[in-house]
């Protein structure tokens, strides 16, 4: 019997892996995104669907550790000092709109012929944005860490705090029942001190006890330990906010925050992220399971009435508040698409208002099919808005554009290449010009101490109030060849005097370079091949005067090819190099590089 259950057991995870090897592929290969795969193949595997399950909120339960892990590792992503900047964004943003959401969705269920509380309550349900979903949307397109996408999650973390007061207040709205309401309020006093204490037990940990234990477990260079320790602080975490009747994902959140200054955040974060993956994959496939078609059809205009009214809304909503909030058009309207749907906290709250009477099953029916279909419809609106919506333009907030500098240097690009050759300048001690045409990068250097001006340099005015008439020497170093060679003609132009270093990125952009009027150029990967081959050499038996020789001889060759390019005569270059390499003393000569 007992072998029997293991290989039924077993029989349901192989479905629920097989069930995302195949939809989630497909649906990406179809460019309709992974939620959306797994959404679908839940709903076909699940008791609406082929019925190889039969109980979704079995498998919900667990798959909600997904979304704890998620919150887990974007904590470990925000120091407190930045969560503190984001401080007006969480209670002001936060609280704006759900307060102007959750009134007018309020009047939805008043105009549907609902009672004021049940509207209230199906309203507030339906503001809890998911979590889930809009994180794993965010992470998809890599916006997570932008200051439109920070917004979204200080949004997001204020609603998952919201959850704990409409717990409350669904206690307030259930039907009277004498005698019991002393014992009650009682209760709500103990309720909330044992939530203030679990906040303050796990910020002590945080403090005093995660990193002591880390560095414990560090020295014992057990890596299964550290995996299993990091689950064990995610977990705790999580389970010691629910003992405090507060969000599981909440505390992970909070231990996130606490680990994020640690010297072993980026390990813990490794080890984490495979179980977040499957654990929230396992949650969309839940969702997907729960969505009942048969309750959908039997009452399709209510529940599609239902969709389409509080989906709208909620987006016409979400949309003026952004924009009050002075966000652009087209920020204002793809938050609107992201935010629109319902979350997996609304479960949550009409669980909870069906057990104090305040919805009838029915209503809990009807609600929960509107929030699993608003959500499985997200990436749909999602899709649809990245073809058709406007783009948003790169968002400039914490940058700087240069005004009249001076610096003696000028250094265009501050990627890789242009860190590294900032070095040697700094160590001379010379005054240095930063900028770049991409705003993260410009708050990024921030952060590390450098001060990177936001302009493009293919631009003659922003080259001008860089102080590029002032510089001795101009620095190119972005990856863009059009835009590289753009920039060295208008300098030379504009600036004759100051010596132009480019970096060029293979042997015909270095012709072009050199044509344009560059001074010094050099191809990104040339001297970390000569590097890579003189150690070879070495490797292999040459002694240091042999090495040096070689590498001498190639790079006189690559002088003479190139300078033959750029006169136009490359017949005669490799006549001259097939000369070379006939001669006794020099070592032969590979082939001329492909770039």
């Amino acid at each position: 019997m007992a072998v029997e259950a293991t290989a039924t057991e077993l029989v349901k995870v192989v479905t629920l892996l097989g069930a995302a090897v195949v939809a989630v592929p497909l649906f990406k290969r179809l460019g309709l995104g992974a939620v959306l795969g797994y959404l679908a193949a839940g709903l076909a595997i699940g008791p609406f669907g082929l019925r190889l399950f039969t109980d979704p909120q079995a498998i919900l339960h667990t798959a909600e550790l997904g979304v704890v892990m998620f919150l887990f590792v974007i904590g470990l992503e925000m120091r407190p000092s930045h969560l503190w900047n984001l401080r007006r964004a969480i209670f002001g943003l936060g609280s704006l709109q759900v307060v102007v959401c959750g009134l007018l969705l309020t009047g939805v269920g008043l105009a549907f012929g609902f009672g004021l509380a049940v509207s209230f309550v199906s309203a507030m349900g339906f503001v809890l944005t998911s979590t889930a979903i809009v994180m794993q949307l965010l992470g998809e397109r890599g916006d997570v860490a932008t200051p439109r996408g920070q917004r979204i999650v200080a949004i997001l973390l204020f609603e998952d705090l919201l959850i704990v007061p409409l717990l409350a207040l669904v206690a307030f709205l259930a039907p009277p029942d004498a005698g019991a309401a002393p014992a009650t309020l009682a209760a709500r006093g103990m309720g909330a001190a044992v939530a203030a204490g679990a906040l303050a037990a796990l910020v002590a940990a945080g403090v005093w006890l995660l990193n002591p234990m880390f560095r414990i477990l560090a020295r014992a260079k057990a890596r299964e330990v550290m995996t299993a320790a990091a689950l064990l602080v995610v977990l705790g975490a999580a389970l010691l906010m629910q003992l405090g009747g507060l969000s599981m994902a909440l505390g992970a959140f909070l231990a996130g925050v606490l680990l994020s200054e640690s010297s072993f955040r980026h390990q813990l974060e490794a080890d984490i992220e495979p179980f977040r993956g499957l654990l929230l994959g396992l949650f969309f496939l839940g969702v997907g399971m729960s969505l009942d078609l048969a309750q959908v059809a039997h009452n399709a205009p209510l529940i599609v009435a239902g969709v389409l009214a509080m989906m709208v809304v909620k987006a016409l909503c979400i949309y003026g508040v952004a924009r009050l909030a002075h966000s652009s058009h087209a920020d204002a309207l793809d938050r609107a698409v992201l935010m629109a749907q319902g979350g997996e906290f609304a479960f949550v709250l009409f669980g909870a208002a069906l057990a104090a009477r305040v919805i009838d099953p029915a209503t809990n029916a009807h609600m929960t099919a509107i929030v699993v279909l608003s959500m499985a419809l997200t990436p749909l609106a999602v899709l649809a808005h990245k073809r058709w919506g406007p783009r948003a333009p790169a968002s400039l907030e914490g940058t700087e554009a240069p005004q009249d500098e001076r610096g003696s240097v000028l250094l265009i690009g501050f990627g890789r290449f242009g860190q590294i050759a900032s070095q040697h300048l700094l160590a001379q001690g010379l005054e240095i010009t930063i900028i770049d045409n991409d705003p993260q990068v410009t708050r990024d250097a921030t952060e590390f101490g450098f001060k990177v001006f936001y302009g493009d340099g293919t631009r003659a005015d922003v080259l001008h109030a860089a102080g590029a008439h002032h510089a001795r020497a101009i620095l190119v170093c972005i990856d863009d060849k059009d835009a590289a060679t753009r920039i060295v003609e208008h300098a030379k132009r504009a600036c004759p005097h100051a010596r132009m270093l480019v970096r060029a990125y293979d042997r015909r952009h270095a012709v072009a370079l050199v044509t344009a009027g560059a001074d010094f150029q050099i191809r990104e990967t040339f001297e970390s091949g000569m590097a890579l081959g003189h150690a070879a050499s070495l490797a292999l038996g040459a002694t240091p005067d042999e090495a040096d020789a070689i590498s001498a001889e190639i790079r006189r060759r690559d002088a003479e090819r190139l300078a033959l390019e750029v006169n136009g005569d490359l017949f005669a270059g490799r006549a001259l190099i097939l000369g070379n390499a006939k001669k006794p003393a020099a070592p032969p000569e590979a082939p001329p590089p492909v770039e």
